[in-house]
Formats: C-alpha cells, structure tokens, sequence
C-alpha cells in the first residue's frame, strides 16, 4: 500500500484499502489463490477487490479446507472400510 491512499472499501469486512491493480503493483499479486475461491469471489464480489487482510484469510481458509478434504478418507478409499 506505501502510503497510497485508502480509496476503496471491502466489501467483506468494510475496511478501507487501496486497490493497485490499475497501477500495476497490488499486494494482492503476491497471493496464490486457487481457482475455486477465485471463481466464489467473482460471483459473491462481482467486479469488487477485497482488501489483502480478508484474501490472506480466505486464502488460509481455502487451505486449510483443501488439506482437510485431502486427509478425510472417503467411503469409497480403502482406509475407511474396517474388516
């Protein structure tokens, strides 16, 4: 953000940020977002940005979400069926 200033709002946690999309150097171009959070952010925040602080928590939702459903066996794996 350097001292650029708080133009915009989130429209998650209604806190003020600067979007530096249009300036070609944004925080949130560090982030790697999958494509299933990117693609239920479009549709819940359609043409909005979401301040760095709320993607940094999505994204460790979206994480942590995957990393649950990797270890979580299925009825259909092996593991899950005890003689």
């Amino acid at each position: 953000m350097s001292g650029a200033a708080l133009d915009d709002t989130c429209p998650r946690c209604g806190g003020g940020f600067h979007c530096g999309v249009n300036d070609a150097r944004c925080d949130c171009f560090g982030l790697n977002l999958g494509a299933e959070l990117k693609q239920r952010l479009a549709g819940e925040y359609p043409g909005r940005c979401l301040c760095v602080s709320c993607l940094k928590a999505l994204q460790e939702e979206d994480e942590a979400a995957l990393r649950r459903r990797e270890t979580t066996p299925t009825a259909a794996s092996p593991s899950a069926i005890r003689p």
